[in-house]
């Protein structure tokens, strides 16, 4: 059960190596969203404190990058072993912070994200690091010093996710974290430490994103700016960097297609599709938000959908019977809320959920588990990301209405198709406009390439792909 305990402060950055005490003495509240009571606090950092993260950074590229690839796997796996050890401290964390039940914090939250420290060493070994050219030797070199600005929502592995892959890369990081998730960080930093990295090779600055956030965008000591987020303010973290030319990877919203094919098991993929919509409570980019059947079967989705989505129990997430969480936040309860609203006075069909606080959860950031059915592509809620646990059933005519529907977004992140022919399933994949799909509920493969098309982003992360996006080519003429 959670419970209301000591508020943990946290005061210093880690900078160059140490922790140091910030330029400022303003500090930020991390609220526990199933309590909302305020379980830490953490430094507010300034411009003037991410100048210095970064001057630390580049003062430690040289070395790093001329560090061999041994070495740095070595540190990696340290890492990796370190995050293990305190797995359990983290996934509690997470679960106060965030809301995600225990149970899947630490599969999902703290596995993902050690899995991509440890993953790295072998990775690193499938890397073309250099080959020749003709006359030419070309080598892939690290791109310089990373700025890394992550996301609340699965705030470890999205951190793991650019941290990693960068100091495999022989890249150096400046880190803000989420502010409203950042407690996860502070203990991979004291993990880092522990691992003898090197000083200044990873740096963390905490803060709110328009000071910490921007300054490590506008650095021009900043080489290249990997960001995960909104695509409103993936925009504006463009406009930053696009000052000094460098480049920038995203990882932005999603809206992404559930595709059922009128051949698919029905009773397979509507369960199956619901829960890869309310993961996490819905806060996922990648998460399967409209599912798209044919219009004949529109009833049998709407009465699988309800039964699937009545297992998702809301509750304490520290309570083994608990499904569904609470969100992150009371302005992200707010938003979702306001959506599900907006669903009903444009004229979708409430299957089951709506705006009202869950029963006997009136305090907490919980909404209930919600489906919309006969949603029409010019709705909002067809065409906005919720981040919550929302589903939108979308009725179809034809395989090829199917497919318009699917690409009729701004977004083109993740997406799936369900049929009973796989070949058919995977012809219609290739159609979609998004950066991975799942066939007949095919599982997550972290090693394999994660980004998006459109706005959903650019570049990839994960395995080697991960690697690559931070390495540039330099080739000798001999």
């Amino acid at each position: 059960m959670t419970t209301a305990t000591e508020v943990q402060t946290r005061d210093q950055l880690f900078i160059g190596g140490g922790w140091v005490d910030p330029t400022g003495s303003e500090t930020i509240d991390v609220v526990n969203s199933t309590t909302e009571d305020v379980m830490a606090t953490i430094p507010a950092g300034s411009a003037d404190d991410a100048d210095r993260a970064v001057r630390a950074a580049r003062d430690a590229f040289g070395g790093w990058s001329q560090t061999s690839r041994e070495d740095r796997a070595n540190h990696l796996a340290a890492v990796a072993d370190g995050l293990k050890e305190r797995s359990e401290e983290i996934a509690s964390t997470i679960t106060q912070e965030l809301g995600m039940p225990l149970k899947l914090s630490m599969i999902v939250q703290v596995g993902m994200g050690i899995a991509q420290f440890a993953s790295m060493p072998k990775v690193m070994k499938e890397v073309a690091w250099e080959e020749q050219i003709g006359n030419s030797r070309v080598f892939r070199e690290p791109i310089g010093v990373l700025g890394a600005i992550t996301p609340w929502n699965y705030p470890l592995n999205q951190i793991a996710a650019k941290v990693a892959p960068a100091l495999a890369a022989g890249c150096t990081v400046v880190l803000k974290p989420s502010e409203v998730v950042p407690l996860n960080a502070f203990i991979l930093a004291e993990v880092i430490e522990a691992a003898g990295l090197p000083p200044g090779v990873f740096n963390l600055v905490s803060g709110f994103g328009p000071e910490v956030g921007e300054a490590i965008a506008g650095h021009p000591g900043v080489d290249m700016v990997s960001f995960t987020g909104s695509t409103r303010a993936g925009r504006r973290v463009s406009e930053l960097a696009s000052a000094t030319v460098k480049p920038v990877a995203m990882e932005l919203g999603g809206k992404s297609p559930n595709v059922i094919l009128d051949d698919a098991d029905m009773a397979a993929a509507v369960p199956n599709g619901v829960a890869k919509c309310f993961l996490n409570s819905g806060q996922t980019c990648s998460a399967l938000t409209r599912m798209l059947v044919p219009r004949e079967k529109l009833g049998e989705a709407e009465e699988l959908a309800e039964q699937a989505a009545a297992k998702f129990t809301p509750g304490d997430p520290f309570e083994k019977s608990t499904r569904l969480g609470p969100l992150v936040s009371e302005t992200q309860r707010d938003r979702v809320r306001g959506y599900i609203r907006q669903g009903e006075a444009e004229g979708a069909n409430l299957v089951t959920g709506g705006a009202d606080a869950p029963d006997g959860l009136d305090r907490g950031y919980f909404v209930r588990p919600t489906v919309f059915s006969e949603v029409t592509p010019e709705m909002t809620i067809a065409q906005e990301e919720i981040f919550g646990p929302v589903l939108a059933i979308q009725p179809y005519d034809d395989e090829d209405d199917a497919v318009r529907i699917a690409n009729d977004s701004a977004y083109g992140l993740a997406g799936g198709v369900w049929s009973a022919d796989p070949d058919r399933a995977i012809a219609v994949a290739r159609r979609i406009r998004t950066g991975q799909i799942e066939i007949n509920g095919g599982d997550f493969n972290p090693l394999a390439p994660f980004g998006g098309f459109k706005q959903s982003g650019h570049g990839r992360e994960n395995g080697r792909y991960a690697i690559e996006e931070l390495l540039t080519a330099q080739s000798l003429q001999l």
